[in-house]
């Protein structure tokens, strides 16, 4: 028995009973696509492969000599090196060479280009962050007292191997960084030092040359107009020194600007035409380029315990010019050869993109830099020829002192400005001597690995136990969504309350509902045999995928 006109009459608020009533009438679209969710979550909870994050941790060792005492003369803090050594490890060529050498994801390289193994290798496998943050954010050079180096894959031993592999990749670029950059400080500073005691020289011989000529004939006191004269080249001297350090500040400018270009040189997109055509390039030239490149890691070597008159340097020498030769004939013949079509333009990487802006506005920031400089220097140079108009007004005044005192005091000048310079440079040198020796000796700012790599014992991914729980309550949320949603759509009369409510009628007794009990017999053997079947498949499909994760993790 049905109402009448269901579409104008308000449904009545349900009780527990009807709440019960509903669940059982419903059972089979509450349980169906629970079991179905908790077995495709098993399923996919042990088909995906376990990942083994191994992660090594390295601190920053601070210099064990006090910085008062020996300065460092390198101007790039740790947290410069430890960005610029990640970018190298992190280096297309580097992961190449570590995916080769333990022979990673096989599946992938197999259906995906070699490229895309590596960004997914960057971006996913391998993390390098910090441990902990300063508490006092002020020190730059603490900013990373400690960082640690993670791997993830799907075998543990693996993991470790690789984790180890890149600590002492950036242990040993740690060291080749420091020690280029101490090594070029000094031998800049050596050859300013050199310049500076050879200008000494030839004034003192000079000076000595005067006194000789004259001497007995030098005068031991100076008039009034010399005194002003000598006070205009103090001045002088000022000046010299302050567009000295200008100088020094603008050299150290364009070298950041070169090494702000270098960077920005270094950063190769994988879909730009220029690395496409590289990626093109003849592997004869490619192999003649890597045997260059050993030879001259090998002359390095050499001349680090030889001179250059051993015999083993003078052959590395030959060979290295042979082969230069050899590459260069090769490069020729390259060249002659007919260009290839011009590769595909492929949009740019987004981080490549986001990291060379970067770069450019810090190169533009230094280039404003640079041109400050610039303009101080000019004012600087405009002072000095102002000083340099005065100094000759003094120096006319003085038109009857004898040739010979004025040559002196040009010789004594000459001699001041040569020796100030000279010894500012000996003290450079001095400390950048005593900076390179630290470092050589493994006394300064170093890396030092705090805790080894890791051997996993239980893989971080997946979390089974909660892919199932998920798997499941989706499931149950689900089959309560598709109960519910039957329940609204049947708009039948379930129950004697059912009657009493829409029909506005007393209920004087009920029939209940007679059926065959063959009929009946037969649908509940049906619901079981259907029940148990899909329990027993999915019982099985289960079984298997377990059965599958542990056969593969054997």
């Amino acid at each position: 028995m049905q109402p009448n006109e269901t579409g104008n009459i308000t449904r009545r608020a349900l009780d527990v009973e009807d709440y019960i009533d509903i669940l059982r009438r419903h059972k089979a679209w509450i349980f169906g696509p629970v079991f179905a969710a908790l077995v495709i979550a098993v399923v996919v909870a042990f088909v995906y492969p376990d990942t083994f994050i191994s992660t090594a941790v390295i601190r920053v060792v601070p210099p064990q000599v006090p910085e008062n005492f020996v300065p460092s003369n390198i101007n790039v803090d740790i947290q410069g090196r430890v960005n610029s050594m990640t970018q190298v490890i992190l280096s297309r060529t580097t992961l190449l060479n570590v995916i080769n050498t333990y022979g990673l994801y096989p599946k992938e390289r197999a259906r995906m280009p070699l490229d895309d193994v590596v960004e997914a290798m960057k971006l996913k496998d391998i993390r390098i962050g910090p441990v902990q943050q300063p508490l006092n954010s002020a020190d730059a050079r603490q900013r990373y007292p400690a960082f640690q180096i993670s791997f993830g894959y799907d075998n543990r031993f693996t993991a470790q191997k690789v984790t180890t592999d890149l600590v002492s990749r950036l242990l040993v670029e740690n060291d080749r960084e420091i020690n280029q950059q101490t090594t070029g400080t000094t031998d800049f500073l050596h050859d300013q030092w050199l310049a500076a005691k050879k200008k000494l020289d030839e004034v003192e011989q000079k000076l000595s040359a005067f006194r000789a000529r004259n001497l007995g004939k030098l005068p031991e006191e100076q008039p009034a107009n010399y005194q002003q004269l000598s006070a205009m080249q103090l001045q002088t001297l000022n000046l010299q020194a302050a567009m000295s350090r200008v100088n020094e500040d603008k050299l150290m400018l364009e070298n950041q600007l070169r090494t702000l270009k270098d960077e920005q040189s270094a950063i190769k997109d994988p879909g730009s035409p220029e690395q496409l055509a590289i990626e093109k390039k003849d592997e004869k030239l490619a192999d003649k380029d890597h045997q260059i490149e050993q030879m001259e890691s090998q002359l390095e070597a050499l001349r680090e315990h030889y001179k250059d008159t051993y015999p083993d340097v003078q052959a590395a020498v030959t060979r290295l010019a042979n082969a230069k030769k050899e590459r260069e004939a090769l490069a020729k013949e390259q060249a002659n050869k007919k260009p290839e079509a011009a590769p595909v333009v492929r949009p740019l990487n987004p981080l490549l993109a986001k990291e060379t802006r970067d770069l450019d506005a810090a190169a533009k920031r230094t280039q404003s830099e640079i041109a400050a400089k610039d303009l101080e220097m000019a004012e600087l140079q405009k002072e000095s020829n102002q000083l340099s108009a005065t100094i000759k007004n003094y120096q006319g005044r003085v038109e009857g002192i004898p040739v010979g005192l004025k040559e002196y005091d040009e010789l004594l000048r000459d001699r001041d400005l040569a020796k100030r310079d000279y010894e500012d440079l000996d003290s450079r040198l001095n400390k950048s001597e005593m900076s390179t020796k630290l470092e050589n000796r493994q006394q300064g700012e170093r890396l030092e690995q705090l805790d080894p790599p890791s051997l996993p014992e239980t893989p971080a991914l997946p979390n089974r136990p909660l892919i199932i729980a998920v798997g499941t309550a989706f499931g149950l949320i689900l089959g309560l969504f598709l109960a519910g949603a039957r329940e609204v759509k049947d708009s039948s009369l379930k129950n004697l309350k059912d009657v009493r409510v829409y029909t506005q009628l007393p209920i004087l007794g009920s029939i209940p509902l007679l059926e065959n009990d063959l009929v009946v017999r037969r649908r509940r053997r049906l619901a079981w045999l259907a029940w148990s079947t899909a329990c027993l498949v999915g019982v099985t499909i289960m079984s298997s995928s377990v059965v599958y994760y542990y056969a593969t993790k054997m």
